[in-house]
């Protein structure tokens, strides 16, 4: 029969882990609105930038196009970007990346291409250290939160675009959680070089016959190109922090709901052993008077 003291520190030690995952959940909630309105507001001007691209692409030549947009010849060494949470306690936020950055790394090295990682966020990183144990090119934490700037982006970007120049790889992808809505985060695959050119689902119809481009397309492929890096990389920190927030919101609304049944079903339980005492304890007394 469990021992009433222990039943009661449980039962006040759920209660307490309950506070704080209710608390949690409010916080996140909080911030989350303001989040989702940055993700929200940041996808036109990304969107708008990849149909310009798209735009230019399609009326560039393709001989002398920049290394940027179509890539090199030979694909030797392929850097992906993996963009997680810092913090964890966000549900499966975490784990969806890391299992499908696992995967894309094993595809690559099947299909005879080395692999470097860029570690955005500290949760994927860890979980990967064996995997990527002498492939990680660069490594940055605490970029994602309530104040992602555009030139924590631009610095990521920078970096690579350093290492594409100096020939350190060949081509870049990125992964990371878009966000849908409260409670559906989507694990997005997107190249970075080269530029993904097919263009959005809300692009005008006729954007790369619209238009006369001067100086020519390639020039301005050239200045366009790295800023586009910069631009797709901040678009994926914003809903990077929204998906999170939201799978943290969600997560904690359901262990705050568990905690509560789980109180439910030990107090119950504390009821019928107080009880069953009670009972053994009068049987107890009635016995002895009856013996005496």
């Amino acid at each position: 029969m469990p021992n009433l003291k222990d039943l009661k520190n449980r039962i006040n030690s759920v209660k307490s882990t309950q506070k704080i995952t209710s608390a949690m959940k409010m916080v996140a909630a909080a911030k989350l609105r303001r989040a989702q309105e940055a993700a929200e507001a940041g996808r036109p001007y990304s969107n708008r930038m990849q149909d310009v691209i798209s735009g230019l692409a399609a009326k560039a030549d393709a001989s002398s196009a920049p290394a940027l947009l179509v890539g090199r010849a030979e694909i030797k060494t392929h850097l992906l970007v993996i963009m997680s949470a810092d913090k964890g306690l966000c549900g499966g936020f975490n784990g969806s990346i890391t299992r499908e950055a696992r995967e894309l790394i094993a595809e690559k090295e099947a299909a005879g291409i080395a692999v470097q990682v860029y570690i955005v966020g500290r949760k994927s990183g860890d979980a990967l250290r064996q995997e990527i144990e002498g492939k990680q090119f660069a490594r940055v934490d605490n970029v994602q939160g309530s104040h992602v700037t555009f030139g924590d982006a631009a610095e990521i970007a920078a970096k690579i675009l350093e290492g594409f120049e100096a020939e350190t790889f060949d081509s870049v992808s990125m992964i990371y959680n878009r966000f849908v809505n409260a409670i559906t985060q989507k694990v997005t695959h997107t190249s970075l070089i080269p530029a993904d050119v097919q263009a959005t689902e809300d692009a005008d119809a006729g954007l790369s016959a619209s238009y006369e481009y001067e100086p020519d397309e390639g020039e301005l492929l050239g200045a366009l190109l790295p800023r586009n890096i910069s631009t797709q990389l901040f678009s994926a920190l914003l809903e990077s922090t929204a998906a999170e927030l939201a799978a943290r919101m969600t997560a904690m609304d359901n262990a705050t709901r568990n905690a509560g049944d789980m109180i439910d079903r030990l107090t119950l339980v504390y009821n019928r052993t107080r009880q069953a005492n009670i009972t053994k304890e009068l049987i107890e007394i009635i016995s002895g008077a009856e013996a005496v």
